[in-house]
């Protein structure tokens, strides 16, 4: 058993998905309803999910795939 930190985000692969999607994907995009939003967030997932090589690096980052 290894004791792990409260909190521990570099350890979390979605904490660098929602860092890269910040940065590249919806940095300047402003909805105005809820729906909006949802949408360009499912948008932006599957533009990503396209794309293998920044999905890998955030695992590989988070030390989680060899």
């Amino acid at each position: 058993m290894e004791r792990l930190p409260a909190y521990a985000p570099e350890l979390n692969p979605v904490e660098y998905l929602w860092g890269y999607w910040k940065q590249h994907e919806l940095p300047n995009f402003c909805p105005k309803t809820f729906g909006e939003l949802s949408h360009g967030a499912r948008q932006a997932l599957r533009r990503i999910r396209r794309r293998p090589t920044p999905v890998t690096a955030f695992w590989k980052q988070a030390k989680l795939f060899e």
